[in-house]
């Protein structure tokens, strides 16, 4: 998640844009405090509303807990979880060398 400020939006406008047609989330800050949040809008915005789809985007960029985000969503964590599942983001997220010493425990 990128942060721009509001002198930002007039010199970096095309890469707010850009950001949000990458399916990625901005912060617009006004003397060092969040303004507003650019959400992209996709078929889970169309779909779901602004709610679900800021939740989904700040589970997916790992900003917010699971818990945080099903919060937000407005859904119990298992209803959130399938939620997710039918947009392919996972929920449980290992770099490969946690998932080496995961294994290494049961192995």
């Amino acid at each position: 998640m990128d942060t721009f400020t509001v002198r930002d939006l007039r010199e970096r406008t095309g890469e707010l844009i850009r950001e949000a047609e990458a399916g990625k989330l901005s912060i617009v800050t006004k003397h060092g405090q969040p303004v507003f949040v650019a959400v992209p809008f996709d078929e889970v915005l169309v779909r779901e509303g602004v709610a679900v789809a800021l939740a989904v985007k700040l589970f997916d960029e790992e900003h917010v807990s699971l818990g945080k985000t099903a919060q937000l969503a407005g859904m119990s964590r298992p209803e959130f979880m399938e939620h997710l599942a039918r947009f392919n983001i996972p929920v449980v997220r290992y770099s490969p060398e946690k998932l080496d010493r995961e294994l290494e425990t049961f192995g």
